[in-house]
């Protein structure tokens, strides 16, 4: 690690103690959300699957899901950096399914 990313690695440290009341805007801390939303296309069948063979989810939670994006309109399915997230994103749509990410 050279100096440069140890002194990146440290700044949010002293940003989070001159402001306190801010800190939750500017966390990094906070994790990013994957949601899957409801399209007229895809089955509902599929849309199992496709939650059971990218995040190796069982039948179940794979079902609870693919019916809150049915019934609610949209779907939490994973959370994580933001690195994983846009990857996450990447492969629902390579799937065919609608998915976009946001910070939590």
């Amino acid at each position: 690690m050279g100096h440069h990313e140890a002194m990146a690695a440290a700044t949010p440290t002293v940003e989070r103690n001159q402001r306190p009341a801010d800190d939750e805007a500017v966390d990094p801390e906070r994790p990013w959300v994957t949601i899957v939303w409801n399209d007229p296309v895809n089955l509902m069948s599929y849309v199992t699957h496709v939650f059971q063979k990218l995040f190796g989810y069982p039948r179940e939670k794979a079902t609870k899901l693919m019916l809150d994006v049915h019934h609610k309109g949209r779907a939490v399915v994973s959370t994580g950096s933001r690195e994983q997230m846009e990857h996450d994103v990447a492969r629902l749509h390579a799937a065919g399914l609608w998915a976009t990410l946001q910070q939590d």
